[in-house]
């Protein structure tokens, strides 16, 4: 399965803003946003007009990092979201947030969304009672989210959740943090997506993708 390999703050510097890549380094003085670091390249501190194309670019790549996707992949969501009822941004974006990884991470049982995407895919997570391995899986109203009960999945998520306690989003309840397990009480809504990129301009997406 193809997967970037390269040094993930460098997105965070092409897009100019911080994408929380990193966990809890992205909370520190090494963050290289907080370091105003150019963009990579050997042209990153020049200073050049960016067309209306490049606009809409920027956007659709700063949502594909942040949530850790790939072009096919977000094609993929946006194909579904265009076939639902209602906005097709704000349907691109609940699509998004209904990802196993993201819900992991959300809960507070990873620092991060890639260090999620590792604990699904190495099973350290069930979704109703059953192990579940793929991290874009997309979940449903009344799914039950539990850490595996063996020493090393629960230390994993025991030391997250007491290190950067999370600010857990209303369609999502914990419901037992002994052995860390919650339960996904609705399905989310433009409300509900991640406050570090709800200003997110899904519009501009939408454009890009239907030009």
């Amino acid at each position: 399965m193809a997967r970037y390999t390269d040094p993930v703050c460098k997105r965070c510097r092409r897009e100019k803003v911080k994408l929380y890549l990193k966990g809890t380094r992205c909370y520190t003085p090494k963050c290289p946003i907080d370091r105003e670091a150019p963009p990579p390249g050997m042209h990153g501190l020049r200073r050049s007009k960016v067309s209306e194309y490049g606009i809409r670019l920027r956007e659709k790549q700063k949502l594909k990092f942040f949530y850790g996707v790939l072009e096919r992949q977000f094609l993929r969501y946006f194909e579904i979201a265009g076939r639902t009822t209602g906005n097709t941004g704000e349907a691109l974006l609940t699509l998004l947030e209904r990802r196993l990884d993201n819900i992991v991470h959300r809960l507070g049982f990873a620092p991060s969304r890639p260090a999620a995407r590792a604990m699904v895919a190495h099973g350290h997570v069930t979704v109703n009672g059953r192990k579940c391995d793929v991290p874009s899986m997309l979940l449903k109203a009344g799914d039950v989210i539990k850490v595996k009960t063996r020493d090393r999945s629960l230390k994993l998520a025991r030391n997250n959740l007491q290190t950067t306690p999370p600010q857990v989003p209303d369609f999502l309840m914990i419901t037992n943090n002994d052995e860390p397990t919650a339960t996904m009480t609705r399905l989310p809504t433009r409300q509900d997506v991640d406050p570090r990129i709800s200003d997110i301009r899904e519009q501009l997406i939408i454009e890009i993708v239907t030009r």
